[in-house]
């Protein structure tokens, strides 16, 4: 699948900003194009039509960050639209797809994955999306039916990507599969900008975009985000309705993994959390064995 351009990018921002936002007068006349026109836009960001053209027509060379600041600014966009757009322009024109080795986890986020033990659902997840470790009631909680030890071999890892779009016992276990589905796509846009090399995470992407309607109308939105923290409303075949938070700790050694941690957000909640953990208690601890796999895989 053909990644998104920088020029691709600018155009549907700049349909989405209306001149009334950026305080122009229109006078009532009929406008052919939805949003901001492209001479409305160069003037409002100091620059020429001519230049602001081209950029969207993928016929300039790569743009100066003052530039992008100042288109970032009249395009109203946030801090992860803005290193967005900034990833975009730093991309090569025709970016030449490589297959990345197999990811394994960081031995300090496994570590920091073994502290928690298995009172605090957790798992540790790959640039893609892929769960590289998890601990027993992190496992319990999102994906039970799905075999534990799976993320030690990467032929088999759990992508949750492909489990929120074509699993449906993971939409089913969401029950608010819906706002969850447009963070999972924004957030997966945010990291193809980053990595537009990345063949593994281009074949994922074509892969939900043909297989998925749901994702490839999600897609076809340009929305992008980051996913560092939120609340997830699951309808838990186990232990019934839980209401969770998730929040992200990243390691700055290993930017591309992300520990994602869970922790109920009512009573009735952290009881149903309780009750999961007690269930998978007296089940072996995978903390030294998932790091001793990690360690033998890190040179590779």
């Amino acid at each position: 699948m053909e990644l998104e351009s920088l020029g691709a990018y600018l155009k549907s921002r700049r349909h989405r900003v209306t001149p009334a936002d950026v305080g122009l007068r229109t006078y009532g006349t009929s406008r052919r194009v939805p949003g901001l026109r492209r001479e409305e836009l160069a003037q409002l960001a100091g620059v020429s039509v001519g230049y602001y053209t081209r950029l969207e027509q993928g016929q300039t060379g790569t743009a100066s960050p003052q530039v992008l600041n100042a288109l970032a600014n009249v395009l109203q966009l946030d801090p992860a639209q803005t290193a967005h757009l900034h990833n975009l322009a730093r991309q090569p024109t025709t970016p030449r797809l490589v297959r990345p080795r197999p990811e394994w986890p960081q031995q300090r986020v496994l570590a920091l994955l073994e502290s928690l033990g298995d009172r605090t659902p957790a798992v540790v997840l790959g640039r893609r999306g892929d769960v590289l470790a998890w601990n027993r009631t992190g496992h319990a909680l999102v994906a039970e039916h799905i075999d534990f030890t799976a993320p030690h071999d990467p032929a088999r890892r759990p992508s949750i990507p492909r489990m929120f779009f074509l699993d449906p016992l993971t939409q089913e276990l969401h029950r608010n599969w819906d706002e969850l589905a447009r963070i999972h796509v924004a957030y997966l846009r945010l990291t193809a900008g980053r990595y537009p090399t990345d063949a593994r995470l281009a074949e994922l992407i074509g892969e939900l975009a043909m297989r998925s309607r749901d994702f490839a109308k999600l897609w076809a939105e340009g929305d992008v985000a980051d996913c560092t923290v939120g609340t997830m409303h699951l309808q838990h075949p186990t232990v019934g309705d839980i209401d969770i938070d998730y929040q992200v700790w990243l390691q700055p050694d290993s930017p591309d993994h992300r520990l994602e941690v869970y922790t109920p957000n009512d009573t009735a909640s952290a009881d149903a959390l309780r009750l999961l953990s007690n269930q998978v208690a007296g089940q072996q601890k995978p903390g030294a064995a998932a790091r001793a796999e990690a360690a033998r895989h890190l040179d590779r």
